[in-house]
């Protein structure tokens, strides 16, 4: 398995709650892909390249881009350029406000389909890499000629989720980890925010007193919606939709007054 990235800082061992973000769509406003894109000539891929896609490989996919785009010419300094451009979601910035000023309750992580490159950068320029204690996504490196090379973070038997990311194996062990790190305590409660289809498996690993944040109208939403209503005993957690980051921000402040 690839190691997360993380800081150089210490962390308290404490902290009640743990909160896991999506990157593309959720954090940011679009997807990190199709900044890198938008610097192709013409803005867009050629067509042999898009009917390449396979359904659930996405990762091969997005390497084939990175590919093309390196052959292409461009440069790793348009790419970091275009990626820090991209905006944050509405309210984003406020809600990362929130929890710096509540970072004695609140450990985050990334846990996303993107790459270590445009996470890193992304964070970096926004200002907020600090708040992240570990950064889960696939590895990625610039090779001797510039182009952004991909690999896969890990294997799994997940039958759900895509061949290189299955989020809640990700997840349940990272609870593992932290638990016995922390002294056999866990968290009182696990917030989840996202958006996409890959981000409702790991909701499954969730309690009743934990909180699946899901991008209204988004198919993580219309998913846990069609799970609830048929009253899926795989899905137990709460589920808050959001149109913006100051509608998780609401529900972690009622929490944390509740608790």
């Amino acid at each position: 398995m690839a190691s997360p990235s993380k800081p150089n800082h210490s962390e308290p061992q404490d902290r009640r709650f743990l909160m896991l973000f999506d990157f593309d769509e959720t954090i940011i406003s679009e997807n990190s892909d199709d900044a890198a894109v938008s610097l192709l000539p013409g803005q867009q891929l050629p067509t042999w390249l898009i009917n390449s896609y396979r359904e659930g490989h996405y990762h091969e996919f997005s390497a084939k881009i990175m590919a093309y785009i390196g052959d292409q010419g461009v440069t790793k300094e348009s790419i970091q350029s275009a990626i820090e451009k991209i905006p944050p979601n509405p309210g984003f910035v406020d809600l990362f406000r929130y929890l710096q000023s509540h970072q004695q309750d609140f450990e985050m992580v990334v846990v996303s389909d993107a790459n270590t490159y445009f996470i890193e950068t992304w964070l970096e320029h926004a200002g907020v890499r600090q708040l992240f204690r570990k950064i889960f996504t696939n590895p990625s490196h610039f090779d001797a000629s510039g182009c952004l090379v991909l690999h896969p973070f890990h294997s799994h038997s997940c039958p759900r989720c895509p061949e290189n990311m299955c989020k809640q194996a990700i997840l349940q062990e990272y609870l593992a980890v932290r638990e016995k790190e922390r002294g056999g305590v866990g968290f009182q409660r696990v917030f989840y925010v996202g958006d996409g289809s890959n981000d409702v498996c790991p909701t499954q690993a969730l309690g009743p007193q934990d909180t699946a944040f899901a991008r209204r109208d988004y198919p993580m939403h219309r998913l846990l919606l069609e799970m609830q209503q048929s009253q899926s005993a795989k899905f137990k957690a709460n589920l808050v939709p959001w149109a913006s980051g100051a509608d998780v921000a609401d529900c972690l402040d009622k929490i944390i007054r509740e608790t």
